[in-house]
């Protein structure tokens, strides 16, 4: 009753509209018995009696029958429509209501939410939730045509109505029954739903990994047994749900012969007339039908306040991203960033643990600072914390301690929109969406295509795009797939760069890029950033090749979430025997793949 009641307070004027056009629908049944009772009374018995009968008597009795079935023809209409509008608006809705929250909630309660779970919570909890609505305004006009039928029932004859309303107090026993045993079961097949939509999800976003590695049976034979899971756990709900129908619907059957043999006692006693019984006995017959429009809200009952229990799980999430009323200095203008970072420490909450759990320590104490329109370099080993870093300068998520500081604003004090107004992060995953080259750069942004061409040839991606059949209305198919990891990374940093931002984060960010090719960018990028017109922007790169680092006019390096040194790549090379060896490493490995890709083009 309370998820139905939110959808009455959701949408009160198309709920009011559906339900009296079923009160008009259920008012007019059981006028059709009246009407059919007067007739059978007043018309077919007389004319029985006198053999003959007149035509005003028959065109009395057609107009009667005739205007209230079309009554009840707009009731039924009417009551349809507004029940399905009703419906499809609440589950727009809430669905929009969901993906506004995961929008919303930051990333470290994404980490522990798997996103099949989430398509499914979107989905398919969704639909099960508004599913009673469609025909909740057909089962209150049931409640008030059974109010109206007592009423009559009662004052036709008191015996047949005590002997016909036994029925109602056996369904909502059957129905207490049915929910008892058909609410665990419900609940698990939800479940399952969201377990096989995940598996599902998983195989899609590791195809590569499942094709290359020959998992496909192994794939296979995961989902085959969640969805037997989930087949079996459906066909437990069906079960019980074949059992309860039937019953159900044979109950109100078995009032109208109960009715009928106590009715036809009481008429050859001469306690009722014939045109009191067909009404009696009509209206029962009437009601058999609208009486399932109660079991169809209460079969849908129990999968209905599961799903709302796992959609309101999400609605009621916490862990949002609190911000201020602050603005960075010149934000949306010209001009560089100063960044600093200040004894920063951040752990990651692990899978299924509470908002409050603390993890792993992944940052400890991490505290630099940087000039506007300056570039740093962060290096360290797999598992420094650099790309978690990466993520606090641009408040994907907040430090446990510490803070970051933007114009020597922390970051929490910023107002919404005001971070992405200034700084841009290019990820060292890309992703491109199914759209057009221009779509993927601009991402909604209202530029003109001379600036995205700016912006392709800053990164380095002019060339392959006007090389392409369409150019900048060329689709790159689901994330990128007609390009190579290179032109799907420049295309990312053109998105970056078109936004022109005053502050520029690449984690790894060229990674599948050739040397030469990232020389060039990087060397693009310190052009802009000596330029007066484009403001100068500062620049934070994750890195591990010499030639990169060397551009940086600072160098952090980083061993265990800490800071163990900071300088110039030269100064760092002479002092620091872990940085020296790492990039050396880099370098040893660079030179012996180029090596062996040389040797391999030279025997072809």
């Amino acid at each position: 009753m309370g998820v139905l009641w939110v959808a009455v307070k959701a949408e009160p004027r198309v709920f009011t509209l559906s339900v009296l056009a079923s009160a008009l629908y259920a008012a007019m049944t059981v006028a059709s018995a009246q009407v059919l009772g007067w007739a059978t009374q007043e018309v077919v018995l007389p004319a029985f009696e006198s053999g003959d009968t007149t035509a005003g008597a028959l065109a009395a009795a057609a107009a009667a029958i005739t205007g209230v079935a079309l009554l009840k023809a707009i009731g039924v209409a009417g009551r349809r429509f507004y029940a399905g509008l009703m419906q499809y608006r609440l589950q727009a809705e809430y669905r929009r209501s969901v993906t506004r929250q995961y929008l919303r909630l930051p990333l470290a309660w994404h980490h522990r939410h798997p996103a099949g779970q989430l398509l499914s919570n979107a989905n398919a909890d969704v639909e099960a939730v508004w599913a009673p609505i469609a025909p909740l305004p057909m089962a209150v006009g049931v409640v008030f045509m059974l109010l109206i039928a007592a009423v009559s029932i009662l004052a036709t004859d008191l015996v047949v109505a005590g002997v016909g309303f036994l029925v109602f107090p056996a369904i909502a026993l059957i129905n207490v029954v049915y929910q008892r045993r058909l609410s665990p079961v419900a609940t698990r097949a939800q479940q399952l739903r969201a377990e096989v939509s995940e598996v599902a999800h998983e195989s899609f976003e590791g195809g590569l990994v499942v094709k290359t590695l020959g998992r496909e049976a192994a794939e296979t034979a995961r989902f085959t047994e969640g969805a037997e899971e989930l087949r079996d756990a459906n066909v437990a709900v069906g079960r019980i749900r074949g059992l309860f129908d039937p019953v159900l619907e044979a109950l109100p059957n078995l009032g109208v012969l109960a009715v009928l043999l106590i009715g036809s006692v009481r008429l050859e006693s001469g306690a009722m007339s014939p045109g009191d019984l067909v009404n009696v006995a009509y209206l029962f017959t009437l009601l058999s039908w609208p009486i399932r429009a109660l079991g169809w809200v209460l079969g849908e009952v129990p999968r209905s306040v599961v799903g709302w229990r796992r959609v309101r799980g999400v609605l009621d999430a916490s862990g949002s991203l609190p911000y201020g009323d602050g603005s960075l200095n010149g934000s949306g203008g010209t001009g560089a960033t100063g960044l600093e970072v200040r004894e920063v420490r951040f752990a990651y909450e692990s899978a299924g643990e509470s908002a409050d759990g603390a993890g792993r320590p992944v940052l400890h104490d991490v505290s630099f600072a940087t000039a506007p329109g300056r570039t740093i370099a962060v290096v360290g080993p797999t598992g420094s914390g650099k790309s978690t870093l990466t993520s606090l300068l641009v408040r994907l998520v907040d430090p446990a301690d510490g803070s970051v500081l933007l114009d020597g604003t922390d970051l929490r004090e910023v107002r919404q929109g005001g971070i992405a107004e200034t700084a841009a992060l290019v990820p060292q995953q890309t992703f491109l969406f199914d759209d057009t080259v221009r779509g993927n750069v601009t991402l909604g942004l209202d530029v003109p295509d001379e600036r995205v061409w700016e912006a392709l040839r800053l990164a380095q991606a002019e060339g392959f795009v006007a090389a392409l059949s369409d150019g900048l209305d060329t689709r790159v198919g689901e994330r990128g797939a007609t390009l190579s990891g290179g032109q799907r990374q420049r295309l990312a940093l053109a998105r970056a760069l078109v936004r022109r931002p005053r502050l520029l984060v690449l984690d790894d960010a060229t990674s599948s890029v050739d040397p030469q090719v990232e020389a060039r960018i990087l060397q693009n990028l310190r052009e802009v950033r000596a330029g007066e017109e484009a403001g100068g922007a500062t620049v934070v790169v994750v890195a591990y090749r010499k030639a990169t680092i060397s551009l940086a006019d600072e160098v952090v390096y980083m061993e265990h979430g800490r800071v163990i040194a900071r300088g110039t790549h030269a100064g760092l090379l002479e002092r620091s025997e872990g940085y020296r060896n790492l990039v050396n490493a880099y370098e040893r490995a660079e030179a012996e793949q180029e090596a062996l890709e040389g040797g391999e083009e030279a025997l072809a």
